[in-house]
């Protein structure tokens, strides 16, 4: 699974405890919930007896299902549509979100090819720029495109030599793709489309006639041969017939047009296979790595084969490989194992970049292929950088970002070593009022976990600024700070972040991981626990003041914190999550994520994920803090049906005053592509609902 990145929702903060023109005590006076029927399902799992009072609600397009739906969106809109302030909330959103973007650029040909959105526009939209000081022409702007569901469009690849440009068009925020194909000189669409489906990558030949590509369906995933100007129907199977829906194909294709790399990821987050087809000698297949259960990734560098892994090195290391012999027993260590966790190893201007983190703090350190390290490239602060490039061009482009400083680009010079700022958007935030540190605190059995905390300078510890607490957890994935427009509009205003390094992530390699995933998840909930523990007990907040979130993966840890401490936050927004961890291995793509989680279809697996499963874990009788789910139709990733039966639930169990609501849309998914005009009415949902919990007041609105 892949995460959603930070929310689109912070806190405002101000001393004052009148807000809103809802309770903002959350009395009695709220108004129940709409009833829900209970029509108890039994099931005997491994001979324990489980009741299901909700199975009715996992049929999303039944007729009873829609009405309740609708019945809870009129609820939801009943409280947050009272709020005062929300104009106010929905300008300073506006002010920050409206402003021109810019991707990195794809360097195809002396041609760039990069996203860019301006002010008064919903989507980005794709660009050309012929060399680096050319004019910027529009290849595709999905801004004036009909139709009753909102359409973004994607680079997905361009030819080596920048003529073709290969695009997606996605609807809503579906993870499912139609790609097409441009003809970059005339504007012409190529008569080429592949249907709508869940594809995982893309490789044109040099030559133009072939794309390769990997495409999920009903048996699982496999990578077909495409020739250019022929139909879909007609496109061959070359890899993939022995593997099933539970795992990942991913194609790359060398520069030269000969190799074709393909990875095989065993689930989101279990370990990976390398194979090398060569397409010059009729697709025969050479395996690069089989049979062992680490990471591994590879790129092309040359006419070598680049090779970062965490087998026998669990921070991580780096080998090359020829393509003639690429199997292990042929590989050459280049960089050994560091104290630092290396996360990745990018080929760029012949040279490779190797992002580490120490101390869960982003560096990019540039080596030759010999091992030799040449430089470092310097970071403003504690933040995220991410970067790369072309291994036969002597331009490269990183991004840094941090929670209070906009994602800017930059682009270097391999020969030289020089940077300058490509793009830095023209966002009305003051970078300087504030700062990013980073702390240390214990979780449940001892062990120490740093956690990111980003506020405005000088900020009181009289425990009671409010915080919002997120955090993800899961699938060897490390968080790390970022830009948000909603985060600044809460540090403008006293809030501050938290983002805690929990187990389950990559931050300290895979034995961090591990440290999070099957029987050891518990440990990602006690970490998070801890967090908000740690924030009361050192003067930063009080439960009354705390809120906490989480999406995907991180929606199943606020799950997960809400039903064992519910008596610890004010308010808890889950989007997008995972909560019946006894049943979610039967819908959507989930099977990807057995490898992290395991399946209650394992008598040994089963036992522990009952025990924290937060669908199973909702007890009548309970004050819950207020609570937010939020899904919709169009998250074809994490079916949302979670949220569904888990808002049901704790509706029905809950002894306290808090509202619990669902939010329900048609057409978000966990794939974003939705407008910024919808983003931003989604995101003043959320602040109104988190600024009428924690006694919020909106500067300039009505008190």
């Amino acid at each position: 699974m892949w995460p959603r990145h930070f929310p689109r929702v912070i806190l405002r903060a101000s001393a004052a405890l009148a807000v809103l023109g809802v309770n903002t005590c959350g009395g009695p006076s709220t108004p129940p919930p709409p009833e829900t029927a209970k029509i108890p399902v039994y099931d005997t799992i491994h001979g324990v007896e489980l009741v299901d009072d909700y199975r009715w609600l996992e049929d999303q397009d039944a007729p009873e299902t829609r009405a309740w739906i609708e019945a809870q969106n009129a609820y939801t809109d009943s409280f947050l549509d009272q709020v005062r302030g929300r104009d106010i909330i929905s300008q300073e959103l506006s002010a920050l979100m409206k402003v021109e973007t810019m991707s990195p650029p794809m360097i195809r040909g002396g041609r760039y090819f990069f996203t860019k959105r301006s002010p008064d526009q919903d989507f980005e939209v794709i660009f050309m720029r012929e060399g680096a000081e050319g004019e910027d022409r529009i290849l595709i702007d999905p801004n004036g495109w009909e139709g009753e569901t909102a359409r973004s469009a994607q680079m997905v690849e361009v030819s080596k030599d920048g003529t073709i440009l290969a695009y997606a068009i996605r609807e809503g925020g579906q993870d499912e793709i139609e790609l097409r194909f441009l003809e970059v000189d005339s504007g012409n669409e190529l008569p080429d489309v592949l249907e709508k489906a869940r594809y995982m990558g893309g490789a044109l030949t040099p030559d133009k006639r072939t794309l390769y590509y990997s495409r999920h369906g009903d048996e699982g995933p496999r990578i077909y041969r495409h020739r250019m100007g022929t139909l879909q129907s007609a496109d061959q199977v070359v890899f993939g017939d022995a593997y099933g829906l539970g795992d990942i194909l991913y194609p790359q294709i060398s520069d030269d047009g000969r190799h074709l790399l393909i990875t095989v990821m065993h689930g989101s987050a279990g370990f990976q296979e390398l194979y090398l087809m060569d397409l010059a000698r009729g697709g025969s297949v050479a395996t690069v790595v089989e049979g062992i259960e680490s990471n591994f990734t590879a790129a092309f560098a040359g006419d070598l084969l680049v090779i970062q892994t965490d087998y026998q090195a669990p921070r991580g290391r780096v080998l090359v490989a020829s393509m003639a012999r690429p199997g292990i027993a042929n590989w050459r260590e280049i960089i050994p194992e560091g104290e630092h966790v290396m996360q990745s190893a990018s080929p760029a201007g012949g040279t490779l970049w190797v992002n580490y983190l120490e101390n869960v703090v982003g560096k990019i350190r540039i080596f030759d292929l010999e091992g030799n390290h040449l430089r470092d490239l310097e970071m403003p602060s504690l933040g995220t950088v991410a970067g790369g490039g072309e291994w036969d061009s002597d331009e490269a482009f990183y991004v840094f970002t941090s929670f209070h400083m906009p994602t800017t680009t930059y682009r270097y010079t391999v020969s030289t070593g020089e940077s300058e700022v490509w793009f830095r958007p023209d966002i009305p935030f003051d970078s300087e009022a504030y700062e990013v540190e980073q702390v240390w605190y214990e979780s449940k059995d001892g062990t120490r976990v740093p956690m990111f905390l980003a506020h405005r300078k000088g900020l009181a510890l009289n425990g009671d600024n409010p915080v919002l607490l997120t955090g993800y957890g899961g699938f060897n994935i490390s968080m790390t700070p970022s830009f948000n427009p909603s985060m600044a509009v809460g540090l403008e205003n006293g809030a501050v972040i938290a983002l805690p390094n929990l187990r389950g992530g990559s931050e300290f390699g895979e034995e961090w991981h591990r440290a999070g995933m099957f029987g050891n998840k518990q440990n990602v909930f006690d970490d998070f626990i801890a967090a908000a523990e740690w924030l009361i007990a050192n003067g930063y907040t009080k439960p009354e003041r705390l809120a906490i979130y989480g999406g995907s993966n991180g929606g199943l840890l606020v799950g997960a914190a809400l039903t064992q401490r519910p008596d610890l936050y004010k308010a808890v927004v889950c989007t997008y999550p995972l909560l019946d961890m006894i049943r979610y291995q039967q819908f959507l793509v989930a099977r990807y994520w057995v490898p992290e989680y395991g399946s209650s279809e394992n008598p040994e697996q089963f036992p522990y994920l009952l025990a924290y499963s937060p669908y199973q874990n909702v007890h009548p009788g309970t004050a819950y803090p207020a609570t937010l789910f939020i899904t919709g139709d169009g998250d074809t990733r994490v079916a949302p049906l979670h949220a569904r039966k888990m808002a049901a639930a704790v509706q029905a169990a809950n002894a306290g005053p808090n509202p619990i609501l669902l939010r329900y849309d048609t057409e978000a998914g966990h794939s974003g592509g939705m407008p910024v005009s919808k983003q931003i009415e989604d995101s003043t949902d959320l602040l109104s609902f988190l600024f009428w919990q924690l006694g919020v007041e909106v500067e300039g609105g009505d008190s």
